[in-house]
Parts: C-alpha cells; sequence; structure tokens
C-alpha cells in the first residue's frame, strides 16, 4: 500500500493489530445452517383488503412492501444475551 493511501486510514496499523485472534483460540467453531425454503410461491394482490385478508389467514403481519415470509412463521433466535463463559 502506498504512503498517500495510509494517510486516509482513521487508525494507524498498530492501532488495529489482531489482539483478538489471541483471545479466540480454542474457540469452538460455529456453524449455522442456512434455512432453505422446500418451496417457493409469488402470490399477488389486487389491493390492501385482499393483501390483509392473506395476512389474517397465515396470521402473520404484512405490507405493501413485505417481499417474503416464512410459513408457518420462523422465529428469530434471540441469541444476543448468548455467551460463551470461560470456567476456570
Amino acid at each position: 500500500m502506498e504512503e498517500k493511501d495510509k494517510e486516509n486510514f482513521l487508525f494507524s496499523e498498530e492501532e488495529l493489530s489482531k489482539d483478538w485472534e489471541q483471545e479466540w483460540q480454542d474457540m469452538p467453531e460455529y456453524k449455522q445452517d442456512k434455512k432453505q425454503a422446500y418451496a417457493n410461491i409469488n402470490v399477488r394482490f389486487r389491493n390492501e383488503e385482499d393483501l390483509q385478508k392473506f395476512a389474517e389467514l397465515v396470521d402473520q403481519k404484512l405490507n405493501n412492501k413485505t417481499q417474503a415470509i416464512w410459513y408457518p412463521k420462523l422465529d428469530a433466535q434471540k441469541l444476543f444475551n448468548k455467551r460463551y463463559v470461560d470456567e476456570s
């Protein structure tokens, strides 16, 4: 990298050291399986009333900007409160 390009960085290379790599040693591998759809169906609605009737049928909130849903509703996993703890 040229010196003039380095001038545009907010932090120096020393400040961006990879200390986190030492912290992640011997951590268990994390693999998140991607949920694949069995089938996809494109449904078109003539008006808002028809859209809301369908929303009631599938028991989900839908609007004219909704691009996709899971049926039945796919609950997002709440993982914000999960931590790995070193017990030693």
